[in-house]
């Protein structure tokens, strides 16, 4: 091996390195605009929230749920304004009961970039609970394979793909003490 093969190998090792964990930073940065309530300071409203997860997003972007539950619960939306319109859908009407807790936690992850260095895929599996104001409660678990591809210098995510693994009712009124308003960033 030459010192300019052994460079070039080194050099392309670090490239994928920094793209895996540019996409892990994308993807976490998804999952916590996701949760309820959001922890990101300065984020007033959902439309807001929305924007900042549609700022992840090619403008080709598809988002869709698959499997047999997963199908007719989330569909399929392609492109930003469709996605749009999937999370306006979840957060912009007020929902009843409301919505108090989710919280997102992504395990298992494999992130694979092609050779060319301008795209990727990652698959995780995803758990989150939910509480409502009612008192009811729920676990939430799903498979993602997503994609993704770099524009101008920065990763952004191609498809959102998400499959049921499980849903289960917890206890009602299970967790004691959680937070109305995340504090978690502010100054």
């Amino acid at each position: 091996m030459t010192d300019e093969t052994v460079l070039h190998d080194l050099l392309r090792r670090v490239e994928v390195l920094e793209a895996e964990a540019e996409i892990r930073r994308v993807q976490a940065r998804y999952m916590f605009l996701c949760d309820t309530p959001i922890p990101e300071p300065g984020v007033a409203d959902d439309a807001h929230r929305i924007q900042l997860i549609l700022e992840l997003y090619t403008e080709d972007a598809v988002w869709e749920g698959v499997g047999e539950y997963y199908d007719d619960q989330f569909g399929r939306a392609e492109g930003k304004a469709a996605i749009r319109r999937h999370f306006e859908g979840f957060w912009g009407s007020r929902q009843d009961p409301e919505l108090l807790l989710n919280a997102h936690y992504l395990t298992s992850e494999q992130i694979h970039v092609d050779a060319g260095g301008e795209t990727a895929t990652g698959q995780w599996i995803h758990m989150q609970p939910w509480l409502f104001s009612d008192g009811r409660a729920l676990l939430r678990s799903s498979r993602l394979n997503n994609a993704f591809r770099r524009e101008d210098g920065v990763w952004r995510i191609t498809r959102t793909r998400t499959e049921n693994v499980f849903v289960a009712p917890l206890p009602n009124d299970f967790a004691e003490a959680y937070p109305r308003a995340s504090v978690l960033m502010s100054v």
